[in-house]
């Protein structure tokens, strides 16, 4: 009886180790995608889909190429299809190893591509299951596979450096920390469209053994947004007006503004912190209106301005207010009258305090927004110019 329990758990314990090695895939037989990008092909009718692998071998940091190494930390390639899922299988006939989506950062868009449509691509990439859902999604007016090719000043990996951008994109406060979630969930309402962080290339590094040249080397800028209607871009939206949507869909609490001094003469530099957005909806004579009120606080961080800080502090107050005002107006005004698109989820809003009325207007609710009546009201308090005011004024 003991020998057939021992023989049963030994035959056991032999099973379950093959199971465990039937999903086993080793890493030198993987190619491991970190970035991707996507543009219309040469040919008509067909797509254009570039990846970045990475050499786990030379992705170490160090100066020169490792033993067996080519000194590369990425492996960019391409190849076209009819499809996607063609263009991917194509990469086989010159790529030696199956493509592996587990660690992918970021998919980025050609601006030709994304004003197609991307219903394909989100078809796509949703159904895989290597791909994770917060994978960074980001439209480029540039090429896609020379920006996600491009490697930066601190990070080995391009698409990690990518992926490092949108994790502190609300440092500057001026692009969106767009993912493949955000766009599907987009993509599935009835009511809100989607908005892409824009991403491109800047001459913004500067050579170490020529710095002479000033900024001669590319580097991958984010900053700006890519509005959609339905799966299809219309247009795109500035830094500023970034800012405003942010307000709207990231909850964006701090930022800095840049005022013209009161009295002339300068710039002063403000610090808004614990930003509230409160968006107020209402419905009169068969139009919705919505009120918009932003309250948060500020510091004075930086003066050029003559004269105390205590004693420009209203006036400072009145132009950073001004300023988060336009910013929200210019986000207002993208969405009801320049694309008519609901990409601030305005729909959301109004649905959840008069659903039966949302039931009549949702059919045709780009076109109702647009005749909507917005009031932005902006309310800052100034907190630390009277300190800093007696701290300048000490011997």
């Amino acid at each position: 009886m003991i020998r057939v329990m021992l023989s049963a758990l030994l035959l056991g314990g032999v099973v379950a180790l093959a199971a465990s090695c039937m999903g086993l895939r080793q890493i030198n037989e993987l190619a491991i995608v970190s970035a991707v990008g996507l543009e219309l092909g040469e040919k008509p009718g067909t797509v254009r889909v570039s990846v970045q692998i990475i050499r786990p071998a030379d992705a170490r940091g160090q100066t020169g190429a490792p033993a067996g190494g080519t000194g590369e930390p990425v492996y960019s390639v391409r190849a076209e299809g009819k499809s996607i899922f063609d263009a991917i299988r194509n990469l086989g006939r010159f790529t030696s190893r199956r493509v592996y989506w587990s660690h992918n950062f970021v998919i980025v868009m050609q601006e030709k591509y994304a004003r197609k449509g991307i219903k394909e691509m989100v078809d796509f990439f949703t159904r895989n299951h290597e791909l994770r859902m917060d994978t960074w999604v980001a439209v480029t007016p540039d090429s896609p596979e020379e920006l996600i090719s491009t490697i930066t000043g601190l990070e080995v990996v391009p698409g990690e450096a990518v992926d490092k951008l949108f994790y502190n994109n609300d440092v500057a406060g001026h692009a969106l920390g767009s993912n493949m979630m955000n766009l599907e969930e987009a993509m599935l309402s009835g009511s809100a469209q989607p908005v892409l962080a824009k991403i491109q290339l800047q001459p913004r590094g500067i050579s170490n053994k020529k710095p002479g040249a000033r900024a001669s080397i590319n580097q991958v800028e984010l900053a700006g947004a890519a509005a959609f209607r339905g799966d299809r871009m219309v247009g795109w939206l500035s830094p500023k007006e970034t800012r405003g949507v942010m307000f709207f869909l990231e909850k964006l609490e701090s930022g800095i503004e840049v005022v013209d001094c009161p009295n002339g003469g300068g710039v002063l530099t403000m610090e808004f912190k614990n930003a509230r957005l409160r968006v107020v909806p209402s419905y009169r004579n068969g139009k919705p209106e919505f009120t918009l009120r932003l309250r948060a606080d500020a510091d004075m961080v930086e003066s050029g301005c003559d004269g105390a800080l205590g004693e420009i502090r209203d006036e400072a107050r009145s132009k950073l207010e001004e300023e988060l005002a336009s910013s929200l107006r210019g986000a207002l005004n993208k969405a009801q009258k320049t694309y008519r698109s609901d990409f601030l989820k305005l729909g959301d809003t109004f649905r959840n305090k008069y659903p039966s009325e949302w039931r009549t207007l949702r059919h045709r609710w780009n076109e109702t927004l647009s005749e909507a009546e917005t009031e932005v009201k902006v309310k800052v308090v100034i907190k630390s110019a009277v300190v800093k005011a007696e701290r300048t004024n000490r011997p």
